[in-house]
């Protein structure tokens, strides 16, 4: 991983939809996952049945233990948490912070920066399930990376490692970013509800496999339409 080359002990604070799938995909690639932390029962489960034997753990104790710390927690508690550990002397310096959060950059990291960390934000732009079926629909995803000139080479390997496709937003283009990969996801969510609802309404069985093959042609045609070479999927057409 050219400037981290090796195997690096990663913690994962949030047991969600996003953090676990992740632990699974660079476990994969060769690296431990030293623990996690997981608050609810669901989560709980969750971290048992996608990352077995992995100690549930508190956040300081995670952040001690791991080389990578990946920040899976929601959008809004984000800074919260960052400046929280800043406060209370947790972050290491030299160790890796990874965000998975749209909306931000590696800005909302600045407290843990200030401490010596290596600030990362890696967006995967898919939806998240929190199943295995999420590990393998990675090789198809394109994630959002932003970081510092001399670490973006990290963040990337990073992307390749869990199977993914990164591109490079820049700091000032994250809140566009959100607001596309959002577009796409509430709208897409909003018509193929709409539609399956009419489609239950007239007695049609199984509609979401009915409208499968149509839903997933017509975006595809359209993706490829608008998309080129090169770019994020929709990204250009959505801003």
């Amino acid at each position: 991983m050219s400037a981290r080359a090796g195997r690096l002990g990663v913690g994962i604070i949030g047991a969600g939809r996003v953090g676990p799938v992740l632990g699974v995909a660079l476990a994969g690639a060769g690296h431990a996952i030293v623990g996690v932390s997981a608050i609810s029962d669901e989560s709980r489960d969750r971290a048992e049945a996608m990352l077995p034997g992995v100690p549930v753990l508190d956040i300081p104790v995670i952040v001690e233990r791991s080389e990578l710390v990946i920040l899976a927690v929601p959008q809004s508690e984000l800074p919260q948490l960052v400046a929280g550990l800043a406060a209370s002397g947790t972050w290491q310096p030299g160790q890796l912070v990874m965000h998975t959060a749209p909306l931000y950059g590696i800005g909302v990291l600045q407290p843990a920066l200030a401490a010596g960390v290596i600030p990362l934000a890696i967006h995967p732009a898919m939806e998240f399930t929190g199943s295995s079926m999420d590990v393998s629909r990675l090789t198809e995803t394109s994630f959002a990376v932003t970081a510092p000139a001399p670490v973006l080479p990290i963040a990337q390997a990073l992307v390749v490692e869990m199977g993914g496709e990164p591109v490079v937003v820049d700091e000032k283009d994250r809140a566009a970013y959100a607001e596309a990969v959002s577009i796409a996801s509430e709208f897409s969510r909003s018509i193929v509800t709409q539609a399956t609802g009419i489609l239950a309404e007239i007695g049609v069985d199984n509609p979401g496999g009915f409208l499968s093959s149509l839903v997933r042609s017509t975006v595809d045609n359209a993706l490829r339409r608008a998309t080129p070479p090169g770019a994020l999927p929709g990204l250009d057409e959505l801003r």
